[in-house]
């Protein structure tokens, strides 16, 4: 999808690259396939006590069911419109089975309105299929990939992420991920073929924090603009180095480099390489 840069006659558009949106402009949802989201309460627990910073405010939202099982078997949907989901980074697409059933699915890269796709076992390797990683061939690149089978998509749903099939080793199927892990799946779990669409969402630039503000997001001060009350890198005359061994949370806990994997996980034992070069 290109990008669209826009005309400086503001502050707010001097720096401000957007994506063309102009398959996805002027579509309403399905509103079968929408439901409203329950009252938000921002980063905050159900005490009121924020656990999650930088979050709140936004614009109102309504939820898109997404189909991420694909367990509707060989029955051909023909790609209805390619919509834009406030929810996510990437696309969705909205299917028209030949059942009469519409569901909503991530768009895949080069998937257009008019396109036909199926999934199944016996689903052609075409992007937007989706089939168990068992039938297909070596190399495949891959999104929307089960870790149990039956459970639905978790791994490369968002927008431009992909998955390479590496390998089939017994029961299992070796993958390398976006970040560049190596995980072992059941080779019985679904993926989809192809990457996720939407490709240019990390060269958007939004131009101004009001922009910011409507995705949800809330301003991030410095810690080094604090008191040494507030955080452990505040207080100093003028600008002043941290003066610890490594950069600390509000808290102290380190934050560069710092594991935040639980050890002793289970699915530890499935990672063959970890993303960290290790």
């Amino acid at each position: 999808m290109p990008l669209k840069h826009h005309k400086p006659t503001t502050p707010g558009s001097r720096q401000h690259v957007s994506a063309d949106r102009s398959e996805t402009r002027g579509r309403a949802p399905e509103r079968s396939l929408t439901s409203g989201r329950r009252n938000k309460k921002a980063g905050r627990n159900s005490r009121g006590t924020v656990t999650v910073r930088h979050r709140g405010g936004g614009h109102k939202r309504r939820l898109r069911e997404i189909d991420f099982k694909r367990n509707k078997d060989d029955v051909p949907a023909k790609v209805a419109a390619i919509e834009y989901d406030p929810n996510r980074s990437a696309h969705i697409a909205l299917l028209h089975y030949a059942d009469g059933e519409k569901r909503y699915i991530i768009a895949p890269d080069g998937v257009s309105e008019g396109a036909t796709v199926v999934s199944g076992p016996n689903a052609p390797i075409r992007p937007g299929n989706c089939l168990p990683l068992e039938n297909m061939p070596l190399g495949s690149v891959v999104h929307c990939v089960e870790l149990t089978p039956g459970r639905g998509a978790q791994i490369a749903r968002s927008a431009g992420a992909e998955a390479r099939f590496v390998a089939l080793e017994g029961s299992y199927a070796l993958l390398q991920l976006p970040s560049g892990e190596m995980r072992m799946v059941d080779r019985r779990c679904r993926a989809t073929v192809g990457r996720v669409g939407n490709v240019d969402h990390g060269n958007v630039s939004l131009g101004k924090a009001g922009r910011k503000r409507w995705l949800g997001v809330r301003p991030t001060v410095r810690g080094s603009a604090m008191n040494p009350v507030d955080h452990p890198h505040g207080g100093g005359e003028g600008k002043a180095p941290i003066g610890l061994d490594s950069p600390r949370s509000p808290w102290g806990k380190r934050t560069l480099g710092a594991r935040t994997r639980k050890r002793g996980k289970p699915s530890n034992a499935f990672i063959v390489r970890r993303r960290y070069g290790r």
